[in-house]
């Protein structure tokens, strides 16, 4: 307990902070965190105007570490994230400009509106946190999380993420419109005077607590009967009749780091089977691939999730000999 007592305090924090400029999404908030706790990346997908660019501002508001936004259309090109070399003349020497990946959180604002080309150029970085340039491998700083939006309605001029690329993202979620309440508090705040900038939330977190919030994280306890559990869910889902494709090993890994990470947030050192459940549609119902690619995918990708669950037993408490109860 000891061990996540500084883990909840950072997202006591942070939830706070957050809090200033986002009215309500205490659960998306949360799963935000459990991104970043968690090494990962998150995908903001919904409707425009239900605070997407907000939430992920106001979280790079309130950590004092590098932020960038990019505004991805079709004319970006891997160039204009990744960086150049460029001739400087009066030294004669070639310099290297750094592009905004080279920032610990980068906002890839409308994704799906860039080209396939360009949207390679982040598959190395989000996945081994470097880049390659001119034959140069670059370390990126850390920590290093991509927050990306995108809208699902408005199709035209958009590239759809490939399956790799997807893959990537530990979680993807949606923030919906908010309650009748929470409408009246934002009217509210935007009739103040200070509106709803980000301004009013500053930095309450460092770097260096956010890293070492992550090395506690990896060290919650998960035993191996969970371990077992979350496998056999990858499994139902590979051999389910509507899936062309089911959870990939870089998803099981992902549902267990976050798994690490949400059970630290509730102050415990050890995973319970309901936190792979809390989290397993967030984390991996956008990996799945359907045969029928049309419809209501992520229903249908959520329903094939519930089956699973329904299917794998549940690892019991007497079954467990780690001394957790």
């Amino acid at each position: 307990m000891i061990m996540a007592e500084p883990v909840r305090e950072l997202a006591a924090k942070l939830k706070e902070n957050i809090g200033r400029v986002i009215v309500g999404k205490e659960d998306e908030v949360e799963l935000l965190l459990t991104a970043l706790l968690a090494s990962g990346h998150v995908l903001l997908e919904d409707v425009p105007g239900t605070g997407k660019t907000m939430l992920a501002k106001s979280l790079a508001a309130s950590l004092s570490l590098s932020f960038q936004r990019i505004q991805f259309t079709p004319d970006l090109l891997p160039s204009d994230l990744t960086g150049i070399h460029y001739y400087n003349q009066k030294d004669g020497e070639f310099h290297f400009r750094p592009g905004p990946l080279f920032s610990s959180i980068v906002l890839a604002d409308e994704i799906n509106r860039a080209t396939p080309r360009t949207q390679s150029s982040l598959l190395e970085c989000m996945e081994e946190r470097q880049v390659s340039i001119d034959g140069e491998t670059m370390e990126l700083e850390r920590p290093f999380i991509v927050l990306a939006t995108q809208n699902p309605v408005d199709n035209q001029g958009t590239f759809p993420l490939p399956e790799a690329q997807m893959d990537r993202f530990m979680i993807r979620m949606k923030l919906g419109y908010p309650s009748a309440e929470e409408g009246l508090e934002i009217l509210k705040r935007t009739a103040g005077l200070a509106g709803l900038s980000t301004e009013r939330a500053g930095a309450v977190a460092s770097a260096e607590e956010v890293l070492q919030a992550q090395k506690l994280c990896a060290q919650v306890r998960v035993h191996e009967d969970l371990m077992g559990y979350i496998v056999s869910l990858a499994e139902a889902t590979r051999s389910h009749a509507d899936a062309a494709l089911g959870i990939s090993p870089r998803g099981t890994q992902a549902l267990l780091r976050a798994s690490q990470v949400y059970a630290a947030l509730k102050g415990r050192d050890y995973v319970l089977p309901d936190d792979i459940k809390h989290l397993l549609i967030p984390v991996c119902a956008h990996r799945l691939v359907l045969k029928k690619r049309y419809g209501a995918q992520q229903e249908a990708a959520s329903r094939i999730l519930l089956e699973a669950v329904d299917r794998a037993a549940v690892p019991s408490e007497a079954g467990l000999d780690s001394g957790v109860r």
